[in-house]
């Protein structure tokens, strides 16, 4: 029964991190992170990721142009750049070193204490892929409300506001930081040994005839 709720605990938490790493994934590229909604032009709306801002009119369609530069960008959207960027490759790198050291798999099955580590190495890679994940985000969120309850612009200038990529990167952390504890706490439950009635029997009738071998050679 242990055996079972082991290995379901770490299929819901590779599951989940997964999902997690697919949506950081695309937060990263998706360009809309802030959104522009015009009052004076309810036909134009803008939008703005980490890498491109467009424009969706109506009669036009989307037009999307790139940053030109690195360094002209504002702090925030730089170092999102490099955090989602961080967080992708170690979510990468969890899927890859505890799918190895999932219970189902049948690398390295014999060393139960390489696969234990390797488990809890993968939850606390994907603990740091939904930490780097979520700063960001949270940090371009701050920005934007400071912005938008800023008393210094006037009121008829528009305000950028949430983007649905926001929303996006705060559930791919949760499902990354969920992932890795249920990984971590899958790893750290006690295992008997996953063997059935018929081996173990066959097992023990196994050693007792090879015992009675033994004796048998030494008399003679």
């Amino acid at each position: 029964m242990a055996f079972v709720f082991r290995v379901a605990m770490q299929f819901v938490g590779i599951l989940l991190s997964f999902l997690g790493w697919v949506l950081s994934m695309i937060t990263t590229y998706l360009p809309h992170w802030k959104n522009l909604n015009l009052d004076l032009n309810e036909m134009e709306n803008w939008t703005m990721g980490l890498w491109q801002a467009c424009v969706i009119q109506e009669e036009v369609g989307r037009q999307c142009k790139d940053f030109d530069s690195f360094l002209a960008l504002p702090a925030e959207l730089r170092i999102s750049r490099i955090l989602m960027f961080l967080s992708n490759g170690l979510g990468l790198l969890g899927l890859l070193v505890s799918g190895v050291g999932l219970d189902c798999s049948r690398i390295g099955e014999t060393r139960r204490g390489l696969k234990k580590g390797l488990l809890i190495l993968g939850g606390i890679l994907f603990w740091a892929a939904g930490v780097t994940v979520l700063a960001p985000v949270s940090w371009v969120a701050y920005q934007t409300v400071q912005e938008f309850w800023d008393e210094t612009v006037p009121e008829i200038v528009p305000r950028w506001e949430f983007g649905e990529a926001l929303f996006l990167g705060w559930f791919a952390g949760f499902f990354l930081l969920l992932g890795g504890c249920l990984l971590t706490c899958g790893a750290c439950i006690s295992q008997a040994a996953p063997a059935s009635g018929r081996y173990a029997a066959a097992e023990t009738q196994y050693h007792r005839q090879h015992r009675e071998m033994n004796k048998a050679h030494l008399k003679t």
